[in-house]
């Protein structure tokens, strides 16, 4: 007995024109952004992704912060915020503040069902600043800049906190590290016309989401410079020895979140500088745990308080004028296998 069956038609390999790219959709310009001298404002059209279909008002947030206004005829939400706030994230380079925001489109599920047809939109706004101004002969031409971000005088200090290479030589440009591996930071502060001055990190805390009181947080340093990630996880983040006053370097041993799904992580830390003169005292210090709390610049009994309460008995540390305290947010992005600076 024999059995005959019809070949399988062959199917035509897709045909494109020379040089064909496939691209992937663009959302029409449906953004616009006006930086102020102390305050932001974005006008977001509701046809966000440019498909025709209205996005929901309660479902796009500046940082999560909720449109401030709303145009119904032009169909426009409006965002005003002043420029530490809603999450945003103050950058420095040598010319520049950046302040950096985050516009949040998460879409709701339909009616009854716990289905989106939409996808998720993070979309990063930039304000830029000049942070120094040069006179000369020249005629001037104006060049608008807040007087407040640009004064370098006895009254303002300038923090930063960089994420530097092995050798802490450069500032590090690879924003990938494998869990185990050990990320450096820079605390530093410019102190222009002030007497010397010491840099020390109150705090560090890792969230999922750019805010410091939302779950699941971390906070892996505070108690005003205890680094508690060792002593928790028995890792080997640490303090590096104070050799210069005014920057403090520390490490810390790459990790992720349990249960984090979405892969990112933000680190926010508080940086506060003093007088290099005062001593280095319970709210005054950078202390690692090994076997015992140690503290960078050798003056070890400081870190006595870091299993109890550092500030409690205590009167607040002699502090500089000007700016006492100042937050940086860096966003660190994570996976199974490594975790990403950015």
């Amino acid at each position: 007995h024999i059995s005959l069956f019809p070949a399988e038609p062959t199917k035509d390999e897709p045909r494109f024109p020379p040089n064909f790219e496939l691209r992937t959709p663009m959302a029409p310009e449906s953004i616009k952004v006006i930086c102020g001298e102390n305050s932001i404002r974005v006008e977001a059209k509701r046809d966000l992704l440019g498909s025709g279909v209205l996005v929901q008002t309660t479902d796009v947030t500046l940082g999560g912060c909720a449109a401030t206004e709303e145009d119904p005829k032009a169909q426009i939400l409006i965002f005003e915020s002043e420029l530490h706030g809603c999450g945003s994230q103050l950058l420095m380079s040598e010319e520049s503040f950046i302040y950096v925001f985050t516009l949040l489109y998460t879409p709701s599920p339909l009616g009854g069902s716990p289905i989106v047809r939409t996808i998720d939109v993070s979309v990063s706004i930039e304000c830029h600043y000049r942070r120094k101004n040069d006179v000369s002969s020249d005629v001037l031409k104006p060049n608008w800049a807040p007087f407040s971000e640009t004064k370098a005088s006895e009254e303002s200090l300038y923090f930063s906190l960089r994420l530097m290479t092995d050798n802490w030589q450069f500032p590090r440009s690879s924003t990938q590290f494998f869990l185990g591996d050990m990320m450096k930071f820079e605390a530093s502060v410019e102190q222009f016309h002030h007497i010397p001055l010491r840099v020390t990190v109150d705090s560090c805390v890792a969230t999922v989401v750019p805010n410091v009181d939302t779950v699941p947080r971390y906070a892996f340093l505070g108690n005003n410079g205890c680094m508690f990630d060792s002593q928790l996880t028995g890792s080997s983040s640490h303090f590096l020895p104070q050799s210069h006053k005014d920057k403090l370097q520390f490490e810390l041993e790459a990790f992720r979140f349990q249960h984090g799904n979405s892969g990112v992580i933000y680190i926010t830390c508080s940086l506060r500088a003093t007088e290099a003169a005062a001593n280095v005292n319970a709210t005054n210090k950078a202390c690692s745990f090994s076997s015992g709390w140690r503290e960078a610049s050798g003056i070890h009994h400081a870190c006595s308080c870091c299993d109890t309460d550092c500030r409690a008995g205590t009167k607040s540390s002699l502090t500089v004028k000007g700016k006492q305290q100042h937050t940086h947010s860096h966003k660190i992005y994570t996976n199974k296998y490594f975790s990403q600076f950015k």
